[in-house]
């Protein structure tokens, strides 16, 4: 694989630029951010449960209770 340097780089990002448009950019770059975090979301929501740890929340919850009752 070739190695691309500043003028290659540069002139990928003017030829993105000058199809998209600066006005469309934004808004792609906003739906591509949007469809990675559903992605990451649809990947935790299938991943198996273990019994022995507990959730991030019940996790954070007992930590509380703890500083409470040596309070």
């Amino acid at each position: 694989m070739p190695n691309l340097g500043p003028l290659e780089i540069g002139l990928i990002v003017l030829v993105i630029l000058l199809l998209f448009g600066a006005t469309r950019l934004p808004k792609l770059g906003k739906s591509m951010g949007q469809s990675i975090r559903g992605f990451k979301s649809g990947l935790q929501e299938d991943a198996p449960d273990d019994d022995d740890k507990p959730a991030k929340g019940e996790a954070a919850k007992l930590e509380k209770s703890d500083a409470t009752e040596k309070s």
